[in-house]
């Protein structure tokens, strides 16, 4: 049998040497897994009275887990997607525990085994082109503040980025040589290429020159930055979102979510991209989705989109019940001539 200390001597390690070392993961990846076993400790000290340093592995079994995941909807009043992303921290855990401690195996099975919870079908908000267009006029071009955000939406919505990555962009990470293109770094440290528009790739172009970011000695700086020439955060994109989609919200009523994200500008490249005829499976790369699944929503909400349109147009006062094919005598005969 391990010592009374196991659980913390393999969490150290998992922590310290398997994510970072093995895997690879990202530092925010790392930090949203250790927050699921901080949530954990927190539900064993407030609900089941131990003491973290005492704790043993053979204590959290699947009943303990599953009590903590209902305790996550009940009283930190997590949403079901939440409580699945812990769930998924802890799969991860306990699957490389099943290695590395095999005397817990029946265990870390059983563990395994823990269904997800099933959550609503998402709906996505995107926006229309007009509204889009709306919201990229909002910057001022006559100062440098603004023609940096018209920059900074453009690129933000024509790459269907997420936030994060358009953060992390460098100098170098932009090549304007024809042909144009953009390389994000995303989830799991994944590089991908996606291009730029001929509009967005002129906008970038002066804004570098405008910057002096196209001198050499600036490849590694951050492409959107703060006074201090920090990069902007997330949270400062998110701002400047919002602040000009308040702004075009007066101009364009009704064509804008009540809330409006960073998020949006991707879910509404995407929808744009689909609509133009776009094939799913380009639009999974193009937003580095892993699996063609992910990206599947988008053609689930046109398919509905549209469905709610034809409704919308159906003529009232005309019965558009279907008759049966034997009640249709033309119909009938065309089917019995077929083959003579």
């Amino acid at each position: 049998m391990m010592a009374t200390t196991d659980f913390a001597r393999l969490l150290t390690r998992y922590f310290s040497q398997y994510l970072p070392a093995q895997r690879n993961l990202s530092e925010r990846t790392i930090q949203s897994y250790r927050d699921t076993f901080k949530l954990l400790l927190q539900f064993g000290r407030d609900e089941r009275d131990w003491m973290p340093e005492h704790l043993t592995l053979d204590q959290i079994d699947r009943t303990c887990l599953e009590d903590f995941l209902d305790w996550l909807e009940t009283t930190r009043h997590c949403g079901i997607s939440t409580r699945n992303q812990r769930l998924a921290a802890l799969r991860t855990f306990f699957r490389w525990v099943a290695y590395e401690a095999p005397e817990f195996m029946e265990q870390t099975q059983r563990i395994l085994g823990m269904a997800w919870k099933k959550t609503p079908q998402p709906i996505v908000t995107y926006l229309t082109p007009a509204a889009m267009q709306a919201l990229l006029a909002q910057p001022a071009g006559h100062t440098a503040r603004g023609r940096r955000d018209r920059t900074l939406l453009a690129l933000l919505y024509d790459t269907g980025a997420r936030v994060q990555e358009i953060v992390d962009v460098r100098v170098r990470d932009i090549r304007l040589a024809n042909p144009a293109v953009l390389t994000l770094t995303g989830k799991g440290s994944k590089r991908r290429v996606v291009p730029l528009m001929a509009n967005t790739a002129t906008l970038v172009a002066e804004y570098l020159t405008e910057h002096r970011l196209d001198r050499p000695e600036f490849r590694d700086h951050p492409v959107f930055f703060n006074p201090q020439r920090r990069a902007l955060t997330r949270w400062g994109i998110t701002y400047i979102l919002q602040k000009y989609a308040a702004q075009a919200r007066v101009q364009a009523p009704g064509k804008f979510p009540e809330t409006v994200s960073p998020h949006l500008l991707r879910h509404s490249k995407a929808m744009h991209l689909l609509q133009a005829g776009v094939n799913l499976i380009y639009i999974r790369d193009f937003l580095g989705h892993s699996d063609v699944t992910t990206t599947e929503i988008y053609a689930r909400a046109d398919a509905e989109m549209k469905r709610q349109a034809l409704e919308s147009a159906t003529i009232p006062g005309i019965d558009l019940a279907p008759t049966s094919w034997a009640e249709d005598t033309d119909l009938m005969q065309w089917l019995a001539q077929l083959g003579r």
